[in-house]
């Protein structure tokens, strides 16, 4: 398996970017919870402002569950997780978003932490490609050996994530920000694990797929 060439982040700017994109998807729910607290004290709403405390909670629990999992050391270096949890963050995830039902298939079992830190990632790759909702089934093969993940996403106004395809198949045309580091991130992944991206449009559905090299 080559590397590739659009991969040239250093560590301490790969880390930085990451950093910048957890705090950009916890920052909108912590501010909504401030904004709940802040109609309390006012002494109005209280219901009103009660119900967007718990479910902005909610939403940021949620985003930081699925950041330690898919971003963060979760363990020591080499550790192997179980994909029951990146299941369960998964389908926490999209239930807390509300637009998206995911259906998850496959054995459930202890592989290599960057494996599962790869499909996480590239759940959030078919997961940005509905950004109005729909269906996103994710299909594990083998996941302790020769793995296989694809991942299928339904729903209206599908497209392709310009900067996924762009970095992973293509030459990357600007410097890699904080909005296209995740995408960045899942191509590097896939180095690291040694598994081939591969993705493809239809009418229907978008397919998104993580092969495992051959030995």
């Amino acid at each position: 398996m080559s590397n590739n060439p659009n991969l040239t982040l250093s560590g301490p700017d790969l880390a930085a970017l990451l950093c910048s994109r957890v705090c950009h998807d916890v920052i909108s729910p912590v501010g909504a919870i401030n904004n709940g607290l802040e109609l309390l004290d006012e002494g109005g709403a209280d219901a009103d402002a009660m119900d967007l405390i718990r479910t902005s909670a909610l939403n940021a629990s949620v985003r930081l569950k699925f950041a330690r999992l898919a971003f963060g050391a979760s363990g020591s270096v080499g550790a192997s997780i179980d994909t029951g949890e990146a299941e369960r963050a998964a389908k926490d995830f999209a239930v807390a978003e509300k637009k998206t039902e995911v259906i998850w298939n496959g054995p459930r079992a202890i592989v290599a932490k960057n494996r599962v830190k790869l499909l996480l990632n590239l759940f959030l790759v078919a997961y940005s490609s509905i950004p109005r909702g729909g269906v996103l089934e994710v299909t594990l093969e083998n996941p302790e050996f020769d793995a296989r993940f694809k991942l299928t996403a339904k729903g209206k106004l599908m497209r392709l994530p310009p900067k996924f395809v762009e970095i992973s198949t293509g030459t990357i045309e600007e410097a890699i920000d904080a909005h296209s580091i995740q995408p960045y991130y899942t191509v590097l992944l896939a180095q690291e694990c040694g598994m081939t991206l591969d993705h493809s449009a239809s009418a229907e559905e978008l397919v998104f797929t993580a092969v495992a090299a051959a030995a």
